[in-house]
């Protein structure tokens, strides 16, 4: 790409001015840029090609054509650190409004906006594959770097790192997502999409399916609290009896309901993992845990169960926080529960979401009510599934639990 600034003096206006321009040759093509400016020809110096000194308004009239000309320059100098060709179509098309920057960078403003928006468990994600992102190339990356060859070295990395199929999995899931939204975001030009290449789904791996029979569920619930428990053992069994009576509610929706949540004999709530809006008949059993719980003088936006406060738990960032800490308390204790019980199973409250599904099956509940994929990683495609049956058929079903 050759630039030039000419006086197009085959061109003169009334006042006997020539307007001057910017041409771009490439390939022996031409394009010309007006500059919007007007000189007498007799004031352009051709072969210098800037205005003479004798020129009148000479040093405002120079610096607009020089601040101009420095503008291109740096859009030129751009697209070569992105390796992007300079010609017409980038140097004057969409292109040129690429920005270039570091993946790691990025990754902290994803990271950043994640955590605004409340997404602290996908933010916890994304951080921890910067890291081994970090760990595996040191040195700066930008995303016109990652390539096939570099994604199966990282693979190979993350093999060497001890990390297991679905971790790789999420690592890479999240690195595909940053990378298509870098895109998006033309933070690059994209020549070739490696992930087009590059199947990330080959690592997902079926996770062991973890369920108790009714059986243990009704020992669990007739089994004298241990002299020596901690303040944590019942309350840690009433939770799970709770997910599993309440269509294997996750912990952190149990964590967050409120009392404004029911209404007339069922709960009402949105899936923190998915969005999507779920509701429940309360069984019998369920409405017993619950009114355990209640406390007095309780309003509408109060949380049922004291895992949190709702006025002292107000950011995304405090809620999480104290939802894993009460979870790691009860899974403890349920831990200490399968020992006491003698269950080959270890019970958390995943296995609660589990036992429910698995509870139906085993009672000849349709397949597609209940999916087999409650307990794989994609928990959405089970809730898809339960979205598409009315609520009388599902609360039929719910009868199966004991």
């Amino acid at each position: 790409m050759k630039i030039k600034t000419i006086s197009r003096s085959e061109i003169i206006y009334k006042n006997g001015k020539s307007p001057l321009a910017i041409r771009f040759t490439h390939q022996r093509a031409h394009k010309l840029v007006s500059l919007g400016i007007s000189v007498e020809p007799r004031y352009w110096d051709k072969e210098a090609e800037m205005l003479t000194a004798a020129c009148p308004d000479r040093a405002i009239l120079q610096s607009q054509i020089d601040s101009t000309l420095a503008s291109y320059r740096k859009k030129i100098q751009r697209l070569e650190a992105l390796d992007v060709a300079v010609d017409f179509s980038t140097l004057f098309g969409t292109a040129s409004k690429y920005t270039p920057q570091l993946v790691d960078a990025y990754f902290r403003e994803r990271i950043s906006d994640m955590k605004r928006a409340g997404k602290i468990n996908t933010a916890i994600k994304y951080a921890a594959t910067r890291t081994s992102l970090g760990k595996f190339h040191p040195a700066p990356l930008r995303f016109e770097e990652i390539t096939l060859t570099l994604l199966n070295e990282f693979e190979y990395f993350l093999h060497n790192e001890g990390n297991q199929p679905n971790s790789i999995a999420t690592k890479f899931s999240v690195l595909k997502a940053v990378y298509n939204k870098a895109i998006v975001d033309k933070i690059f030009l994209c020549k070739e999409n490696p992930f087009l290449l590059y199947k990330v789904g080959q690592h997902w791996t079926a996770t062991r399916k973890r369920a108790i029979h009714k059986e243990d569920i009704q020992r669990l619930m007739q089994a004298e609290l241990p002299t020596t428990r901690s303040r944590y053992a019942e309350f840690a069994r009433d939770i799970f009896l709770f997910s599993y009576f309440s269509a294997g509610i996750n912990f952190k929706d149990i964590a967050t309901l409120r009392h404004a949540d029911m209404d007339e004999g069922r709960i009402y709530y949105r899936r923190h993992k998915t969005g999507k809006p779920m509701t429940c008949r309360l069984h019998p059993l369920a409405q017993q845990i619950i009114a355990k719980y209640i406390r007095k003088g309780s309003s509408q936006e109060d949380y049922i169960f004291p895992i949190l406060d709702r006025h002292e738990h107000r950011s995304e960032q405090q809620i999480h926080n104290r939802v894993h800490k009460v979870l790691v308390h009860i899974n403890r204790e349920l831990k200490a529960w399968s020992k006491l019980l003698g269950l080959t199973t270890t019970l958390t409250t995943y296995v609660a979401r589990h036992t429910y599904a698995t509870v139906l099956k085993r009672s000849g509940v349709s397949v597609a009510l209940i999916s087999e994929s409650l307990g794989h990683s994609d928990l959405s495609t089970t809730q898809i599934y339960l979205d598409s049956f009315e609520n009388s058929q599902i609360d039929e079903a719910m009868q199966h639990l004991l």
